[in-house]
């Protein structure tokens, strides 16, 4: 039997702006949990996650940690600029995604907080990256002695908040207490995202003690969440699709307690689509480290993860390409309906759901 074949419009949907969280719930564990485990779906809190599992689970999180990776500049003519910095390759070099009326040159200056003479920095224009046709550009950082990217950033950055989050301008934001501490998990540890891993937002440690009493156990990746998770899609045909590419490590410690919970008959639970990504590319490649550019679309056939907790994701996005696969297409779209019917908050300071895979024909 042929499976069907899905293109961009198929993930489209629906929703009232009001639906979009633009600030994060009170409490952490005190956003809404829609179980869509089977149909109808059940209307709960987070904080039930404890009591929906069961002992010998593995929960698998990622412990990226977001970055201040926006930083605002000039040209050498004086033109306004911004940089996102989505990688660190050393401590003069940078791949950033670049946001300016008119792109420099190879060779250009920039400067950041007013420069190296005002006691910022420079920058100097590479050109693209990885390659001549990449997707990012690869700047020269000149700094004060001592100073790494690492360093500038927490200096001069902004927390890069998703661009549906219309409050991060630039020096003006009410909110960047509240985000500091909101849109980090609580247990980020490995820095180097440009977005947060938000399945895991919800976590709190009253959660994590409850979940450790029903003795579901917990493992750590960690996958550096990059821009591109924001990418539009923009080719009806998916398989046109380039993947944006992101890093990722799985430490042995975690190989073998998923080996294990495999032996004892639990359930592998990713937390968020990242764990996904990264736990599926290393069953598909054997590789625990390295980069993945996976793609997973309906019709994919998963390895390891049997149950996923996860936000709910924009349209036409990959992300909802993923858990239509994981799922199934039909009854994401139903799931789907039913959270905006009940007025769920959606995106990244939004509710989640808690999905089972689909067992293939």
């Amino acid at each position: 039997m042929s499976l069907p074949v899905y293109s961009l419009a198929d993930f489209d949907y629906d929703l009232p702006e009001a639906l979009i969280a633009h600030h994060p719930a009170q409490e952490r564990s005190a956003s809404r949990l829609l179980d869509g485990r089977s149909w109808p779906p059940v209307d709960r809190i987070f904080r039930d996650l404890p009591g929906l599992l069961r002992k010998g689970d593995l929960l698998v999180f990622n412990d990226t940690q977001v970055v201040k990776a926006r930083i605002f500049g000039e040209k050498a003519s004086g033109g306004k600029l911004e940089i996102l910095i989505e990688r660190v390759l050393d401590e003069r070099h940078i791949a950033v995604h670049l946001r300016v009326s008119k792109k420099p040159l190879p060779g250009s200056l920039m400067h950041f907080a007013g420069g190296l003479r005002q006691g910022g920095f420079d920058a100097v224009m590479q050109g693209r990256y990885p390659d001549a046709d990449g997707p990012l550009f690869l700047l020269q950082v000149n700094a004060p002695e001592g100073q790494t990217p690492w360093t500038l950033m927490e200096r001069f950055g902004h927390l890069p908040l998703p661009p549906y989050i219309e409050r991060h301008q630039q020096g003006n934001d009410p909110d960047a207490k509240e985000d500091a501490e909101r849109y980090q998990t609580v247990f980020a540890r490995e820095p180097g995202a440009v977005a947060a891993p938000t399945a895991a937002l919800h976590f709190d440690e009253p959660t994590l003690q409850a979940l450790q009493a029903q003795g579901v156990e917990r493992a750590n990746i960690t996958l550096h969440v990059g821009a591109g998770t924001f990418q539009p899609v923009k080719t009806e045909d998916l398989s046109q699709h380039r993947m944006h590419s992101e890093y990722y490590h799985i430490p042995q410690s975690t190989v073998d307690a998923i080996n294990a919970c495999k032996a004892r008959g639990g359930r592998v639970i990713a937390v968020g689509t990242t764990s996904v990504r990264t736990l599926e590319s290393w069953a598909k490649t054997g590789q625990t480290q390295g980069d993945t550019q996976i793609f997973i679309t309906p019709g994919f056939r998963f390895e390891v993860v049997d149950v996923l907790v996860t936000n709910f994701h924009l349209p036409k996005s990959t992300l909802m390409m993923l858990v239509s696969a994981f799922a199934g297409y039909e009854h994401i779209r139903q799931i789907y309906q039913h959270a905006i019917a009940q007025q769920y908050r959606f995106f990244s300071y939004g509710d989640s759901m808690l999905l089972s895979r689909l067992q293939p024909a």
